[in-house]
């Protein structure tokens, strides 16, 4: 980065704004996207349609903007991702047909990655290697604090306007003082990574051996994180608790409640303690709790916990078990995240592609996040919602034994502390 002496806090602040920005606008539509297709009578294929062009944008934007973001100046290159995210939030106020629904949302997806990797790349670089995860922590505090507030007020404003024209606007206007913050604030990257960086980093050995866990845990993740909200909510005929709404969202919104609160903590613990025992650590408590979710009812039983709530309703003696569960999966992957982010700029920040060493960070998760949904399905209806559980706790516990194993063989026993 261009300046002299250790980077301002401005600066880091003003990353976290695009961080909290980027994590608003997508959650709010993860909330009304299903308002909009009803609207727009997008259903079936049409609707699947609009998650599988949002995910293969973000696929396909990962490399040339990585590539870009390390060959040339991030600044630049996050400045003209929230100029395409201003009209593209803009855009999504007057899409009139499903078919601009499913270009604008296209685009909606290229900017969310973008902004995901020049921000992190940015905090990568900006920070010390002493400090990384703790800053890496506290930027992934303003995406989950986003998550948190756009999750409970999108629904809140699209019935309060009678639509969702308004609720595009107040995104808009987000993403146009984030412009402006990074603008004027915001030193010019005079970072340069001639070539390709992602041939070389490919091939590093420590991103291979932190792929060995990541692209396991991608599984367990994808099926836990979408399986909690629907176990709260589905249909008890069809092995769910069929919460109501608000119960679910309350549910779901605690993972990322704890995620928030601790990440910064986490981070700097593991800046000190050693970066790859709480990504060992973190991801195998994570699969330990994901395993003991099916068992909430038969806690909630034994404990004779309240059925009901003020606010939230009539729901089961599972619902303060599982809110406790979603928790703990919230502290387990706080530990793991900040830890496994810093380790993957680590090894781009010395000259190498921090932008393209958490590209190759994105796609590893890809693979995993596309297949097990399918997957997911597929076991709730042949063997039951219990097994979604079990499978992705085993792909947790085994993505963590997996990064142990490898991490001794080909690092020495010590790297488990000294990563």
């Amino acid at each position: 980065m261009s300046r002299e002496g250790p980077p301002s806090r401005l600066q880091f602040w003003t990353l976290y704004l695009s961080r909290f920005a980027g994590g608003f606008g997508s959650i709010t539509l993860v909330v009304l996207i299903p308002k909009l297709a009803t609207e727009l009578g997008l259903a079936g294929i049409g609707l699947g349609l609009l998650y599988t062009v949002y995910t293969l944008a973000q696929t396909v934007t990962v490399v040339p903007v990585a590539w870009a973001g390390d060959r040339y100046d991030k600044r630049l290159v996050l400045l003209g991702t929230l100029v395409v995210g201003i009209a593209t939030y803009a855009a999504f106020g007057f899409v009139s047909t499903g078919t601009e629904l499913l270009a604008v949302r296209a685009f909606q997806g290229a900017v969310f990655t973008g902004m995901g990797l020049m921000t992190l790349a940015l905090v990568g670089e900006l920070a010390t290697a002493g400090t990384r995860a703790n800053y890496i922590g506290k930027a992934n505090a303003a995406s989950f604090a986003a998550s948190i507030l756009g999750g409970l007020s999108a629904g809140f404003l699209y019935d309060y306007f009678g639509g969702s024209r308004e609720v595009f606007l107040v995104i808009t206007g987000l993403y146009v003082v984030t412009f402006g913050a990074t603008a004027l604030l915001l030193s010019a990257d005079e970072t340069r990574v001639p070539g390709f960086p992602f041939s070389d980093l490919a091939v590093n050995r420590r991103i291979l051996t932190l792929t060995s866990f990541r692209a396991q845990y991608a599984v367990a993740v994808t099926l836990v994180r979408n399986w909690v909200p629907v176990f709260a909510g589905y249909a008890a005929a069809q092995g769910g608790l069929g919460y109501p709404a608000f119960a679910v969202s309350v549910i779901t919104v605690s993972e990322k409640f704890t995620n928030m609160l601790l990440q910064p903590f986490t981070g700097r613990l593991s800046d000190s303690a050693g970066r790859a025992l709480f990504v060992f650590a973190g991801g195998g408590a994570y699969g330990v709790v994901a395993v003991v979710v099916p068992l909430t009812p038969a806690v909630g039983a034994a404990l004779g916990l309240p059925e009901s709530y003020p606010v939230v309703g009539a729901v089961s003696a599972a619902f303060l078990p599982l809110v406790a569960l979603n928790l703990a999966l919230g502290v387990a992957d706080s530990f793991r995240e900040p830890a496994s982010m810093a380790l993957f700029a680590d090894e781009g920040s010395d000259g190498d592609g921090v932008a393209s060493s958490f590209g190759i960070r994105e796609l590893v998760w890809r693979p995993g996040s596309v297949l097990a949904p399918v997957a997911g399905g597929w076991l709730m209806a042949e063997v039951g919602m219990g097994s979604v559980f079990h499978v992705g706790g085993a792909f947790a516990l085994l993505g963590a034994l997996t990064f142990l194993g490898l991490l001794g063989r080909a690092h020495g026993a010590s790297a488990l502390r000294e990563w």
